[in-house]
């Protein structure tokens, strides 16, 4: 039997994490997977090294990375001050999909969230997406709120 493993990332990961975000539809578009990785890349990896409430984490099946997501640690006044976990830039690849690791991915993510503290665990899922909003569902997850969004600066501004 072939072992999972979940880890932290590393920079040397980043080539294979943006392929893994360009690896469906929405982030074809959106991600650039050329190689050295876009400096903005790099940029935002380091920012979220360093901080101790945010893990980028990536899954290993036989020295592959075959998944990745990141987790936010985020602190709050409301309900008596509870922590949450935030769940974003989930992927499995896509020969890997369908057949149990996203759920034993978000298992381990969920564990991660209450080993922190975090009482509540959330996630935000594009709308045009239905296949990952079943799969959250079947996880227990709710859509019990509306998230919006608001673009301050877009990919390419005209000049």
């Amino acid at each position: 039997m072939t072992s999972i493993l979940y880890r932290r990332a590393t920079e040397a990961d980043l080539p294979a994490i943006v392929s893994l975000l360009a690896d469906d539809p929405l982030g074809t578009s959106r991600e650039d997977v050329s190689f050295p990785p876009n400096r903005k890349y790099v940029k935002a990896f380091t920012a979220i090294n360093r901080d101790p409430n945010q893990l980028l984490a990536v899954v290993e099946l036989e020295k592959e990375i075959i998944g990745c997501l990141q987790l936010s640690f985020i602190p709050g006044l409301s309900r008596l001050g509870m922590w949450r976990g935030q769940i974003e830039s989930v992927r499995i690849a896509t020969g890997h999909r369908r057949d149990g690791l996203g759920r034993k991915m978000f298992n381990w993510a969920i564990e991660q969230c209450r080993e922190q503290g975090c009482e509540l665990v959330q996630l935000n899922t594009d709308k045009s997406r239905p296949e990952a909003i079943r799969f959250y569902e079947k996880l227990g997850f709710k859509a019990s709120h509306e998230g919006m969004k608001l673009v301050l600066m877009e990919k390419n501004p005209s000049p």
